[in-house]
């Protein structure tokens, strides 16, 4: 019973209904939803909102609700939602909030041997988003830089910003929390990505509704499909910033970006992106310098990197995953539905994110939320799936740049679960998994 959970327009997060519903969940999805709690299954993610010209946002919950008097609540489990980065030294840093709701990070050995304890560091009066897609991270650059990010949830439903803690001292002391973005209205600026790229420029990515907002300030108001994607860029660790730049009007509202190497050092983008009329494939861009005067011109269209054509008003909150292949172009995973059949893919794209070649359905049908890494010619894919009584978290490897894949299990948890990662440095590829049983890690490559 996997939870591949898509979110209706006009409604909050619910509960989740079991995958095999899920064709028909889906097909209905236009009429009505009601999303059933699956047991054993984590929780659902912060609520999201869906806003353009067929759907619109959620409202609050009452602060007056109450629990039905015949199913008692069930209490949120702890945010199990991680970041990690391989530190230049070797060592698994993993960022998350603990039991308090405190921002930790903690070093482990890639066996998932425990280097220290977790550290607590100084966010002040932040609310720490750390959910699902929307989780905090860490980056390692040049010259002792370490970045860590996170969203905090803002006083209006769906909106956010993204903050920022950088060190210059390869971590061992934190700066106070600042906001990366110029644009300090109300609105969602969430899901943030964050990446040096090799020439040690930092790069933060994230979903913002300004244009959206902005549209809905004319009279009449223009329609907007779904959010936009804004990034900017620091060359000196994240002290200062250039400016928001928009790369592509018109992303889904609440799926991670994928970010990966390019040959020639930069950095491209991939991430769920709302086609015309309202087709929630993917869309992949590079990641140029711009200047200034550029910055506040009209974003360039995206390639369409998967064809799956998927019609649906609603956000999957299901991003996608991107590495580089040795042979060029890129590899690539990714949700969707294509005629019918919901089901995480893999697929090969070109250099300018063009799909290439045959795209295959991952070796398990309950498979969701899946990564991406690759070293050379080694690939990894790693994803997680229900089995009807524990979380399975397995693993799929090549080592001839993904032309043949050998299956991997890679453990287990009747627990609450995240996400699971994979953490690529050099020639290594870790996978991370965070259950409430504590962090998991497994070495893939060499």
């Amino acid at each position: 019973m996997p939870d591949h959970t898509v979110q209706p327009p006009g409604q909050g997060p619910g509960p989740r209904r079991p995958a095999a519903v899920r064709g028909r969940l889906l097909a209905g999805l236009a009429l009505a939803l009601t999303l059933a709690f699956t047991p054993g299954l984590p929780a659902q993610a912060q609520a999201h909102g869906h806003s353009g010209p067929h759907s619109r946002e959620a409202a609050p919950a009452s602060p007056n609700a109450t629990a039905s008097p015949t199913r008692p609540a069930r209490r949120r489990p702890p945010p199990l939602a991680v970041g990690g980065a391989i530190a230049p030294d070797g060592s698994v840093w993993v960022v998350g909030l603990d039991a308090a709701q405190r921002l930790t990070v903690q070093a482990f050995t890639d066996t998932g041997q425990a280097l220290d304890t977790p550290r607590p560091l100084d966010t002040g009066s932040d609310k720490i988003a750390a959910d699902g897609e929307n989780r905090p991270k860490i980056a390692f650059g040049p010259q002792g830089w370490v970045v860590i990010t996170y969203t905090e949830p803002l006083a209006k439903p769906f909106t956010g910003q993204i903050r920022m803690l950088r060190s210059e001292d390869g971590g061992r002391s934190f700066s106070a929390p600042f906001t990366v973005h110029a644009d300090r209205q109300e609105i969602t600026h969430r899901f943030e990505s964050v990446a040096f790229d090799a020439r040690g420029t930092l790069h933060t990515l994230w979903i913002d509704k300004r244009d959206l907002e902005a549209g809905r300030q004319l009279r009449p108001p223009k329609p907007y499909r779904g959010a936009a994607v804004y990034r900017n860029e620091s060359t000196d660790g994240g002290r200062s910033f250039g400016p928001d730049i928009k790369l592509a009007d018109h992303s889904c509202e609440c799926c991670r970006i994928a970010l990966a190497p390019s040959p020639d050092g930069s950095l491209v983008a991939m991430w769920r992106h709302v086609f015309a009329p309202n087709e929630r494939d993917h869309a992949f861009a590079p990641l140029r310098p711009v200047t200034a005067a550029e910055a506040t011109s009209a974003a360039a269209n995206p390639a369409r990197a998967t064809q799956d054509r998927w019609a649906i008003d609603a956000c999957p909150h299901h991003g996608p995953g991107l590495a580089p292949a040795a042979s060029g172009g890129y590899h690539a995973v990714w949700f969707g539905e294509k005629a019918g059949q919901a089901a995480v893919r893999y697929g090969r794209l070109n250099a300018d994110g063009q799909p290439v070649g045959a795209v295959r359905a991952l070796p398990d049908a309950a498979a969701e939320h899946a990564a991406v890494a690759s070293a050379g010619r080694t690939v990894a894919i790693t994803w997680r799936a229900f089995d009807g009584k524990a979380m399975r978290w397995r693993a799929w490897l090549s080592t001839d740049d993904g032309a043949s894949f050998t299956p991997r299990e890679l453990g287990h948890s009747s627990t609450d679960t995240d996400h699971p990662l994979l953490l690529q440095r050099g020639e290594r590829i870790v996978a991370l998994w965070r259950t409430t049983e504590g962090v998991r890690l497994e070495r893939l490559a060499p």
